[in-house]
């Protein structure tokens, strides 16, 4: 890392400047919280949330009623139900993440009553967790990730009088689905018509005997893939695995015997025409948030002329409107009533502004999300923490017996925490690789994508609180060659001197890299080899060979990171010896691609592989092998089956980092 002064860069480590973590660890509860009784919980939620994954209760009764684990992913139209994803942490603690869905035919006092004790359960767990509502048909993309493949709600519901019938019992009906998104697959009920057609999208029309897929022209094949795994999902729910399924591409005249058979049940074949409805995306990005006070369960409007923090006050709670998302605001020094009663009126405003489409996320304070957060003009980055005399005794005593004078220290002022990790990641990133002693721009589909053999240069710009903050930085390749180390150094130095405002310059190296660092680019991909001309001469000159990513021949990639966004794939050799059990591969020779998914890996690790293959193999399908279960093809094309560990690879610990000043005299 290097110092500068205007136009130069600041005197920080790079852990201390990137503001935003992507696991944020849970500060202990402020000794302000209001104390809330467990007595006023729900005992349903009594030992929620102590181990990782998914608890279920549904609202029967207007009681939270445990739903048994193998009944995960059944939900009914007619009810209102609260989830709990438990997410464990590496540290030990957990992560909550709570939701309540609403059936479209749910009541309004159970869906009241879902807001309310969700509420409790969040009490229950110490306040920390977000809250999301759910509504059937516009569910967050989060919460539809949980249910693998897909969740295709049920006519009917236990407290709303409806009777759930088996799958024996009933008569069967056709129904047609429209099937949306690569990664998670969100599945909707349409119009058994033709007018409900289009060339964008996957339709799947389930009839007693047969399960068609219509994959539109438009489509893509990672959309079509997981299209495929609803049909395979219906044929064993709706059918206990005994009904034939087919395929129709859109464009298939009736010469297909399936696609005869698909268009005679819309009446006979006819074109689609090429325009087609679309339905809105529930985004108002003109809309201008609305800051709201809930007092004793009415809202009263905030004036302002800027949004920041200080409109908040901890012993209410808010309402904060942004259009497709409303925030409830919760201060940590509220009642449990309080809370309740902000979260009812802000169902209350859905339903008087009539937005079916819009979110609601419920926050504490003190664990707000980067969204939430980015809404704000202002939002401070150290918090006051009340530090007792009987605490600061025991650190002076602590200091003292390292040899420290502590007189002066034992009755200091309030101590202040260090910043929260808080970084705006929706910044603007600029990268350049370095071909000898030039640089050369990468457009934005490139920036991600990164060889061991070069030398790179980023500058990544993003809002502070005292106006734009910039970071610019260097990336060194392990394979990288120092003379192009040098011209990276050199012509970001020139960078940061061309700027009028005070900009922070680092330096990483390959395989090093803080876990700051990865949020900014989001998907990095690491290649082998490099795509400069220097490492090319290096190679040529050396007698190396030359062993550069090609997309055409043999590659293998360990996937890697704790979410979307920041995510990671690393070519490594592809050998057998390269795979460990505690992560998820993809393999490819041309366009042959696997997917190997480690024994130890998590159900995110599997999510991040798939998300990885739409950047390094955008346009093929991956065959999926779990460990234990790979085909012989898999292990001839890594040469041949041998022994792997089952280690998690430990990241090297970073060291307090120091910083030099040398200069260098010739002759001296």
């Amino acid at each position: 890392m290097a110092a500068a002064a205007p136009g130069s860069a600041s005197k920080h480590t790079f852990s201390s400047l990137l503001k935003q973590k992507p696991g944020r660890t849970s500060p202990p509860r402020s000794r302000g919280t209001m104390a809330i009784s467990m007595r006023d919980v729900d005992p349903a939620f009594q030992g929620a949330g102590q181990k990782d994954g998914l608890e279920i209760w549904r609202i029967e009764k207007l009681q939270a009623v445990p739903v048994p684990r193998e009944s995960h992913g059944k939900f009914f139209a007619g009810d209102s139900y609260i989830i709990l994803k438990t997410t464990a942490r590496k540290n030990g603690s957990f992560q909550h993440d709570i939701h309540y869905w609403l059936g479209k035919d749910t009541s309004q006092d159970e869906s009241g009553t879902a807001a309310i004790k969700t509420v409790e359960l969040d009490v229950a767990l110490g306040g920390r967790g977000v809250q999301y509502r759910e509504v059937q048909g516009n569910e967050t993309e989060k919460f539809l990730s949980y249910f693998k493949p897909c969740i295709i709600p049920e006519e009917g519901g236990i407290a709303s009088g409806f009777r759930h019938t088996e799958i024996n019992e009933r008569e069967h009906v056709t129904r047609l689905f429209v099937c949306r998104g690569k990664h998670t697959v969100h599945v909707k009920e349409v119009p058994f018509a033709r007018s409900s057609l289009n060339h964008d999208d996957i339709f799947i029309l389930d009839t007693k005997s047969k399960i068609f897929q219509f994959n539109g022209s438009n489509s893509s094949i990672q959309e079509r893939a997981k299209a495929l795994e609803v049909v395979q999902y219906l044929k064993d729910t709706n059918h206990e695995g005994k009904c034939d399924v087919a395929a129709v591409e859109d464009g298939k005249l009736m010469a297909d015997a399936d696609a005869g058979e698909f268009w005679g049940l819309f009446g006979g074949f006819a074109p689609l025409p090429r325009k087609t409805f679309s339905e809105p995306n529930g985004k108002d990005t003109a809309f201008p948030p609305k800051l709201l006070w809930v007092n004793k369960g009415q809202t009263v409007s905030v004036d302002y002329e800027v949004l920041t923090k200080a409109l908040l006050d901890s012993t209410k709670c808010y309402i904060l409107d942004c259009g497709s998302e409303i925030y409830v605001w919760m201060g940590r020094e509220t009642a449990l009533e309080d809370r309740k009663q902000a979260g009812l009126a802000a169902e209350e405003l859905l339903r008087e502004g009539d937005r079916p489409k819009s979110h609601i996320i419920r926050l504490m304070e003190g664990f707000e999300t980067v969204i939430f957060r980015s809404k704000f003009n202002k939002w401070p980055k150290k918090a006051e923490a009340v530090v007792s005399d009987e605490s600061r005794g025991k650190v002076a005593a602590l200091l003292k017996r390292q040899g420290f004078n502590v007189k002066a220290v034992a009755k200091s002022a309030p101590v202040k925490e260090e910043p929260l990790p808080q970084i705006d990641c929706t910044g603007n990133l600029q990268v350049w690789r370095v071909n000898d002693s030039e640089k050369t721009f990468l457009s934005f589909s490139e920036q991600c994508k990164f060889y061991s053999g070069d030398c790179y240069i980023f500058q990544y710009s993003y809002p502070g609180d005292d106006g734009e903050e910039c970071l610019i930085g260097t990336w060194f390749g392990k394979k990288s060659i120092e003379e192009e180390r040098a011209a990276a150094t050199s012509l970001a130095n020139k960078m940061v001197e061309s700027l009028k405002f005070q900009a922070v310059l680092v330096r990483l190296y390959e395989g090093k890299e803080p876990i700051e660092f990865f949020p900014i680019f989001q998907n990095l991909v690491i290649f082998k080899g490099g795509a400069s001309t220097g490492y090319k001469k290096f190679v040529s000159e050396n007698g190396i060979q030359d062993d550069t990513y090609s997309e055409n021949g043999v590659a293998l990639f360990r996937v890697q990171g704790s979410g979307p966004d920041n995510m990671q794939a690393i070519q490594v050799d592809a050998v057998a010896p390269s795979l460990n059990s505690s992560y998820c591969y993809i393999l490819h020779d041309g366009d042959t691609v696997f997917t190997w998914i480690g024994n130890l890996s998590s159900s995110m690790d599997q999510e991040l592989a798939e998300r990885q293959l739409d950047v390094i193999k955008p346009n093929l399908q991956s065959r999926m092998l779990k460990e234990g279960s790979e085909y012989d093809q898999f292990w001839k094309i890594l040469g041949i089956k041998s022994e792997y560990s089952s280690q998690k690879i430990a990241r090297d610990p970073e060291s307090d980092a120091h910083l030099f000043c040398c200069t260098f005299l010739k002759g001296g």
